[in-house]
């Protein structure tokens, strides 16, 4: 964020595309672009496109560059004047209606050049992608470590044979992506024209599960029959007493370094391609990580493993010259940690609910931020704000509103109008706290696997005047 994109104090809502009205790039997409244009934001922050799995975690995607064909505007589609398509676009209707749209689209010149084009650009990824969809469909969705040796371990002759033997197959899940993109960086480009940035999520981590240890074993922590031999997870912290054992594979450091980190290099190009900044989340496992050993199922008995988050940031800054990045720098934080986010100059983060613990110290305390860092009432890890604060014992409540000096005591809006006075160059808001939701609105309980990712609201919960509020306090507090 030091290249110039963002160099003024602004602010920006959270809300992922799940939680639209109807939870895709349609209309409701841009419809939110406006609302925060006419609300003086700058920012909308998203979490992870990729295509999700059982859980609809989109911290545990399919791939690390593709994104959620769920999430392609079926109307949108139907509107393409190649396609035209006349009739219900229910989401009962999905495979088919992609599947028609392929078959349409092979009959046009012009759209055929287009996805041509996208495939040859995508090549690093988008064929191994194709290929792993296609797999997982055919072996009823067990992950491919439970697949047969000669897929397991991507035997060159027999994969040849699965690509002659389901060209049709491979190439529709090409074409979807080729959809997604189509359709994710016109809503961008919509967005950019209106004066939003798009801040993205990336998990430092990547699923046991998906296409890219599939492709590339050597770089993570399996053995030769594709098992995890260790996984990833953090100790013990405000968010989980027991820690979380999040069961993602480690990095083979050494091997990514040997060849100048082209893998991460790939991936963050696809990341800079979908979003103007990138919120890269657990931040200090650059530094260093929890590495806990397979066989335990707690996170409880691991162990601090030092990475090479320097020669990587050094790398990435070499090829791309900026980095427009946001450090997610919470949980245990060393200074060594901090030294490197400093290096790079990247914003931290300041989460406002874990300032009120008594320490006058406490950096998410307002007046301990700094001004290169992005400030949030919370995070989607974290209850609405509302929800929170309703959790807490009526003298800690009544400390809170001590120190934000507000008599009105009316939350979530203290925490808000707080946290844009903060000298804190971003402040970012969830959606929920706009809403003033309480902890029905909650997005993830983290350590937990079932009811998540589910919320999602309605236009009818915009109260009459909530733009004009907002661009109020922004103005106010010169966010504009």
């Amino acid at each position: 964020m030091n290249d110039g994109t963002l160099q003024k104090r602004c602010a920006g809502v959270l809300l992922h595309i799940t939680s639209l009205p109807n939870r895709d790039l349609g209309a409701d997409a841009y419809r939110f672009v406006d609302f925060l244009a006419q609300s003086g934001m700058s920012l909308w922050q998203i979490l992870p496109l990729g295509p999700t799995q059982g859980n609809l975690s989109p911290y545990q995607c399919l791939s690390a560059h593709a994104g959620n064909p769920k999430l392609i505007s079926l109307q949108n589609l139907a509107n393409e004047p190649w396609f035209n398509f006349k009739q219900s676009t229910s989401s009962r209707n999905r495979r088919k209606i992609l599947k028609l749209a392929y078959q349409v689209a092979n009959q046009d010149k012009k759209i055929q050049q287009n996805f041509l084009s996208f495939c040859n650009e995508h090549a690093f990824w988008l064929e191994d992608y194709a290929i792993f969809s296609t797999l997982l469909e055919i072996h009823g969705n067990k992950p491919w470590f439970k697949w047969p040796k000669r897929l397991r371990n991507r035997d060159i002759k027999y994969l040849k044979e699965i690509k002659l033997e389901f060209t049709d197959r491979i190439n529709q899940f090409c074409f979807e992506q080729f959809i997604f993109f189509q359709q994710w960086l016109k809503l961008k480009a919509y967005a950019n024209q209106n004066g939003i940035f798009i801040i993205g999520d990336m998990p430092i981590f990547i699923a046991h599960n998906c296409v890219d240890v599939w492709a590339h074993p050597e770089y993570f922590t399996l053995d030769q029959d594709g098992q995890l031999t260790s996984v990833a997870g953090v100790p013990p912290d405000s968010f989980s007493k027991m820690g979380q054992r999040w069961g993602n594979p480690l990095y083979c450091w050494d091997k990514m370094e040997a060849d100048g980190f082209q893998w991460w290099i790939q991936r963050m190009g696809t990341q800079f391609k979908l979003y103007d900044i990138v919120r890269v989340d657990h931040f200090r496992g650059f530094e260093s990580y929890w590495e806990i050993p397979a066989a335990y199922r707690t996170a409880m008995k691991g162990h601090w493993v030092t990475a090479p988050g320097e020669a990587l940031f050094t790398a990435l800054k070499s090829y791309y010259g900026t980095l427009p990045i946001i450090a997610e720098d919470l949980g245990y934080i060393t200074p060594e940690v901090e030294t490197l986010r400093d290096q790079f100059y990247l914003p931290g983060m300041r989460i406002l609910q874990f300032a009120f613990d008594g320490n006058p110290n406490n950096s998410y305390l307002p007046a301990n931020h700094i001004e290169n860092c992005a400030v949030y009432t919370g995070t989607h890890d974290n209850d609405t704000t509302l929800g929170w604060f309703n959790s807490l014992s009526k003298k800690k409540q009544q400390t809170i509103y001590k120190y934000l000096g507000d008599s009105k005591k009316s939350m979530p809006w203290d925490l808000i109008q707080s946290g844009l006075n903060s000298i804190a160059q971003y402040i970012v808001i969830p959606m929920q706290d706009i809403l003033e939701l309480g902890s029905e609105g909650r997005m993830n309980v983290p350590g937990t696997i079932r009811g998540n990712w589910r919320w999602y609201f309605n236009w009818q919960q915009i109260k009459s005047g909530l733009q004009e509020k907002l661009y109020g306090l922004l103005a106010n507090s010169n966010r504009l």
